[in-house]
């Protein structure tokens, strides 16, 4: 295929891509605040039948139109026929299902396409809030239509962090954190959203998460300008077999070097 044939394709699915999440937000905010029914998972995760209804609406736009491309969903089977697509979806139709249910506007639906293991295209939506982020590599990352951009910011001391505040007065750090202002959006990927945009300067994890919760958010920080990597620095890799990861920062590329040089300090103690 011929590059100008790449690029339209890619334009195609991004097009496909932001319009099918925004139209599933309207199916998720059909749920919200309605007490709908809901039930947990074998891993005591919960998930409402607003999480089912979304789902299905992303697979029924999404797959058809794209018959040859991967799946990997929160909300279905893992068929791992996935490995061996060039291109891939992955799913989280309710990310913060539990502030979903409670009521609380930070939940998001947010869908990525990988090629070769990195996100490509990316789209993140909290339909309560009306906050729509979206990124194609090569293009930046939009909010609400706007370019984004990461901030400036080059110290921890005073930055805005999101991340669990707790995490950061464990004895087990070799290194005392300084003072930030420290918030937790209940979705990670609304989380990644808000670094993109400026919004908070950094964000850290240090509990495993899947590749549905953070590819979409992963485009739109490098595109953003920022860096989103593990404690070894090195970028995230996604649709493999073990979809988890664990310990890694978005953040300005200065502020990323030092939150991992912090986690690998900490756990290489531990």
């Amino acid at each position: 295929m011929l590059d100008s044939d790449i690029k339209k394709t890619e334009q195609a699915d991004y097009e496909l891509l932001c319009t099918t999440v925004q139209e599933a937000g309207a199916v998720a905010m059909q749920f919200f605040g309605k007490n709908p029914k809901r039930w947990q998972k074998a891993d005591k995760q919960p998930v409402s039948e607003a999480d089912i209804a979304v789902n299905d609406f992303l697979a029924k736009k999404l797959r058809p139109a794209r018959p040859d491309y991967g799946w990997l969903s929160e909300e279905n089977e893992d068929d791992l026929s996935r490995l061996t697509c060039q291109y891939v979806w992955l799913v989280d139709p309710i990310d913060g299902t539990r502030a979903f249910l409670q009521g609380k506007p930070e939940f998001t639906i947010s869908v990525a396409l990988v090629e070769k293991g990195r996100p490509i295209l990316g789209a993140i939506y909290n339909p309560a809030q009306n906050a729509f982020f979206h990124a194609a590599r090569g293009q930046g990352t939009k909010y609400n239509g706007q370019t984004a951009t990461i901030s400036k910011r080059t110290e921890l001391e005073n930055c805005h962090m999101c991340a669990y505040a707790p995490t950061f007065a464990n004895p087990a750090w070799p290194q005392k954190w300084p003072p930030m202002q420290v918030q937790n959006p209940n979705s990670v990927a609304y989380r990644l959203a808000l670094v993109a945009n400026g919004t908070f300067d950094a964000m850290m994890s240090l509990n495993s998460k899947h590749d549905w919760d953070i590819a979409a958010g992963d485009l739109l920080i490098h595109e953003a300008g920022g860096r989103m990597q593990d404690a070894d620095r090195r970028h995230l890799i996604y649709n493999r077999q073990d979809t988890l990861h664990s310990r890694f920062v978005a953040a300005t590329p200065t502020l990323a070097d030092e939150l991992a040089k912090r986690i690998k300090q900490r756990f290489s103690f531990s």
